[in-house]
């Protein structure tokens, strides 16, 4: 039998007061999918990425105007880091019971991506995300319009963020102390692993896609 998983810290906890939650405005995910699909060749499975405060947005499909299945996930940058967190720098157990958690509803959303995703079809990742954006810097990404973050990239960098975790100070590994972008790597490792994802097309915001007013 196995052993129930550490939950994650009551609301009250330490990083709460420093990440309060947000009201985020609407993002406008369906726009993003038009602009993804704009960049694919013609019939290429897209999915559109953001990832927010509080929510991650995926939507996918094969149509280049509507997506065939939009999903939420509760798992944004700064609600990871607030359930997850108790300072700027994650410890080691913090980050297990994050990855346990995140992994979790990784995998829910995966079973229910997948039935829309014929099989064999290789789904190209798309997001507009700046902090995606950073996190390629950081992984040595070089600097261009559209630039592509693989797996492998993404995982060396986490490996430097558990480095970190472990008591190597940040600014040898070239990280900022930054409990969001913590979390915002960890969201994005356990999609690519488990969506799975081989790498990310990363744009800039193109006129139309990013946040509604409506």
């Amino acid at each position: 039998m196995t052993s129930p998983r550490p939950a994650p810290f009551a609301s009250h906890s330490p990083s709460s007061s420093l990440l309060p939650q947000v009201a985020e405005p609407r993002f406008d995910i369906s726009a993003l999918y038009r602009q993804a699909h704009g960049l694919a060749a013609p019939g290429q499975c897209v999915t559109a990425l953001h990832m927010g405060a509080e929510h991650t947005l995926l939507a996918t499909g094969i149509d280049p105007t509507t997506p065939s299945v939009v999903l939420t996930l509760a798992l944004g940058s700064q609600k990871t880091a607030r359930d997850f967190f108790r300072s700027t720098l994650p410890t080691p157990l913090e980050l297990e019971t994050a990855i346990a958690w995140v992994e979790d509803e990784v995998y829910a959303a995966h079973t229910r991506h997948r039935q829309w995703v014929p099989e064999g079809v290789v789904v190209i990742p798309c997001s507009t995300d700046p902090a995606l954006h950073e996190i390629a810097t950081l992984a040595g990404v070089a600097e261009a319009p559209t630039r592509v973050l693989p797996l492998e990239a993404m995982e060396r960098l986490f490996n430097r963020l558990a480095a970190v975790a472990q008591g190597r100070p940040p600014a040898h590994e070239g990280l900022p102390a930054s409990p969001t972008l913590a979390a915002t790597l960890l969201v994005l490792r356990e999609l690519m692993h488990h969506m799975p994802f081989a790498a990310i097309t990363l744009t800039p915001t193109a006129s139309g896609a990013g946040f509604s007013t409506a």
